[in-house]
């Protein structure tokens, strides 16, 4: 299982913008991070389904009561973000919101969920509506339950 320790020992993300943004986040305890071209972000630790390594990248979310909601768009590229596919291997994962960090077991919301969240995320984000767009893959929503 993923510990909320495991956050500062995780492998940040192959792409240099997102690993500067989330050890920038990390820093700062999400003093400089949190907000990120105005929308909130978190970051995720999920564990590499083939490597068995600690994998850790920021993501927008929303919130549905006490669940944390983020979106596997990849930018609408025509397959699922590696942090997706690590969390259907193991949805065990861990989060931090600003400075609070929190143990999490993600799901995929089923269908009537993703059409009642859909829109809240694309309203935080409009560019999930673009993405959905580019892909014939239906971009699952993921939702976090704190444990």
């Amino acid at each position: 299982m993923v510990d909320t320790t495991d956050i500062d020992r995780a492998k940040d993300s192959g792409a240099g913008w997102v690993a500067e943004h989330v050890r920038r986040y990390l820093e700062t305890d999400g003093a400089e991070g949190h907000e990120w071209n105005g929308v909130p972000t978190l970051v995720l630790v999920t564990t590499g389904r083939r490597s068995g390594q600690l994998r850790r990248t920021a993501l927008i979310y929303g919130r549905d009561g006490d669940d944390f909601v983020v979106v596997a768009s990849k930018g609408g590229a025509a397959e699922h973000p590696s942090w997706y596919t690590n969390l259907e291997a193991d949805p065990q994962a861990a989060v931090q919101v600003d400075a609070d960090r929190y143990q999490v077991r993600a799901r995929t919301a089923h269908a009537e969920e993703r059409a009642r969240l859909w829109p809240v995320m694309a309203q935080i984000w409009p560019d999930y509506d673009e993405y959905a767009k580019k892909t014939d893959r239906e971009i699952p929503v993921v939702v976090l339950q704190r444990i």
